[in-house]
């Protein structure tokens, strides 16, 4: 038995994990009221875009996992919005531009999360959309407590609300000041906007499914498609550029979009079947790294010491090099998953794990295949590290990789067998101004791209940005077992896969593992602006061993020692033999599990 923050939950009815207590009790009041797991990661999804605004709102986008009991299978719900038709790299080149903005209008894309959150529940929920939509029209009416994270953020950009984000001071800034902790956080026109959505809906059918078709005509081919088309058209938006920029995102990109379902990629691994979306995602990131760890002895490396923390460490490296150099949208390039997935490639690259750290980011040569990796800037140990104001990259996330919060997560499964994992982000406050008709700004999702022709991640018109965003469910003897993931944007898929292998190597509980000290490499380009990458650098909590980090330090690892807890919100569920089991984590002081 390993100290624990909090028990593993345990029970029979329901279990919802989320990275705010507010969300999870309002997905267990939808099963509660006789809804299904769905009904309740709609209801969860949608508070936390009212309680965490600086990590995701209804102008973001949502990568979803599901596993319906009545059609026993896993399925990915994308919800990742894609590139406006005027987003050419031409355009933006013409602006002066050699990466997309971190910030502002020319970093959206299409808000998917909204159509992604809305299908769920007309394709698999059995509420209405007024009742999933209590708790948040409550909270957005009413006012949400303001945590320390949502101070802080507003802290840091109240300079740009107060003089040039104005619509989003008069939200943000009540009465021109920042909202202190716990004080009530109104957001009168994001209301306004949800009931008036309500109301569409009720007027137009009786039917619940055809309500829920007429909501997701409102807002992408209705009122709220036009009030961003406009506010694109007109608005100039200062941008981390140090320019003021108008949007390309239109009405028209809005009505020809809509959250679509996909198969998972999967990987055999160990008695389970890891799934993942795809590499439109970093997901295969996951499987990629489980493929080269598969034949290693994890078990007979305790999961604080330094083997362990190497040899993980190395593989995800291996894995985020081709990241860079192989995904992309499939739609638009093709991605050569199954070589990359093959046992013959991980047996190969595995010869490459050695005693010492690798500096360089070695990508895998594949017959047939040519590699051009993009232009990204290297850190050394004199760049000074720190927290940008303007509100780049995933938010309130420090280059030394203390975390208070960023994006967040959900995990959902009921007493049917009905499971979910979701990561609900973008359309954080510092992204862009809020549209004043709707109260809710737009994602910078488009940074991911870059302005490079020839590239798997170049911009193109109708392409979906290579997201970091990567919910993680699991099979046990193909039935479903976990459902876990936590934001941290290239973090995610370091910080999950090392929680699935302590998990089901080392006999940690939920809990037991969500609590054990983390760790994450930076030794790979970012995925945000301005894409730097920091070879060797391995950012560990002050939880390790004093034996352990001058072990990591003889290897060649260039080691922060980051703040106790300070990696990664991990959020778990899962199911076997009966039980419904749970598990939050206690980093940022937010995240909780409820079920019983």
């Amino acid at each position: 038995m390993h100290f624990t923050t909090r028990p593993e939950l345990v029970g029979t009815f329901g279990m919802v994990s989320s990275t705010h207590w507010l969300a999870s009790a309002a997905g267990m009041a939808m099963l509660e009221r006789g809804g299904n797991a769905f009904d309740a990661a709609v209801a969860a999804g949608m508070v936390l875009q009212v309680a965490e605004p600086h990590l995701n709102g209804p102008g973001g986008d949502l990568p979803l996992l599901l596993y319906p009991n009545t059609e026993q299978r896993v399925r990915v719900l994308c919800g990742q919005g894609t590139a406006p038709a005027q987003a050419t790299i031409a355009h933006y080149r013409s602006l002066g531009l050699d990466l997309v903005p971190g910030t502002g209008l020319l970093a959206t894309v299409v808000p998917g999360a909204f159509d992604a959150w809305m299908r769920l529940l007309q394709d698999y929920g059995t509420l209405r959309f007024e009742e999933v939509m209590e708790p948040a029209l409550h909270y957005a009416k009413n006012g949400v407590p303001v945590l320390p994270t949502v101070r802080d953020t507003i802290a840091q950009v109240q300079s740009l609300l107060a003089t040039e984000w104005v619509t989003s001071a008069a939200v943000y800034l009540p009465h021109g000041q920042i909202p202190q902790h716990n004080s009530l956080l109104r957001n009168p026109a994001l209301a306004a906007t949800w009931k008036r959505l309500i109301l569409e809906a009720q007027a137009a059918v009786s039917d619940r499914s055809q309500q829920i078709e007429a909501v997701r005509k409102a807002f992408y081919q209705g009122f709220v498609a036009e009030a961003i088309d406009q506010f694109c058209r007109t608005q100039e938006v200062m941008d981390t550029s140090g320019e003021r920029n108008r949007g390309v995102l239109t009405g028209e990109d809005m009505a020809r979009w809509s959250a679509t379902y996909e198969e998972p990629v999967t990987l055999d691994y160990h008695g389970h079947t890891a799934c993942k979306c795809g590499p439109w995602s970093q997901g295969p990131v996951q499987l990629q790294t489980l493929a080269l760890l598969r034949e290693m002895d994890l078990a007979g490396m305790p999961h604080d010491s330094a083997d362990f923390v190497h040899t993980v460490t190395e593989s995800l490296k291996l894995s985020m090099a081709d990241r860079e150099a192989y995904y992309g949208d499939p739609d638009f390039v093709k991605v050569p998953l199954d070589e990359l997935l093959s046992e013959d490639y991980n047996r190969e690259r595995r010869k490459l794990i050695g005693p010492e750290v690798s500096l360089e980011l070695c990508p895998g040569i594949l017959p047939g295949w040519q590699i051009r990796l993009p232009e990204y800037s290297i850190e050394t140990p004199e760049t000074p590290e720190g927290f940008n104001a303007m509100g780049v990259g995933e938010p309130t996330v420090q280059r030394s990789g203390a975390t208070a919060g960023d994006t967040c997560h959900i995990d959902v499964v009921d007493r049917w067998g009905n499971m979910v994992a979701g990561m609900p982000s973008g359309g954080w406050l510092q992204s862009s101004p809020v549209i004043p008709e709707l109260g809710f700004c737009l994602n910078s999702r488009a940074q991911m791209f870059w302005l490079e022709e020839g590239l798997p991640a170049c911009l193109q018109p109708g392409k979906r940005p290579r997201t970091t965003l990567t919910p993680s469910m699991t099979l046990r003897d193909e039935k479903p077992y976990l459902a876990f993931g936590t934001p941290g944007g290239d973090q995610q898929d370091q910080w999950q896969t090392t929680f699935l292998l302590r998990h089901l190597h080392h006999g940690l509980n939920l809990q037991e593992t969500i609590d054990a000290p983390a760790f994450h490499s930076e030794s790979f380009p970012s995925s945000f602006y301005p894409r730097v990458m920091a070879p060797g650098k391995l950012v560990v909590e002050g939880q390790f061993s004093e034996s352990t980090i001058a072990d990591l330090k003889a290897r060649g690892h260039r080691v922060v020692i980051g703040p106790d807890w300070s990696e990664g919100r991990l959020c778990a569920v899962s199911q076997e033999a009966g039980l419904l089991k749970a598990g939050a984590n206690a980093r940022g002081m937010q995240g909780y599990a409820v079920g019983r």
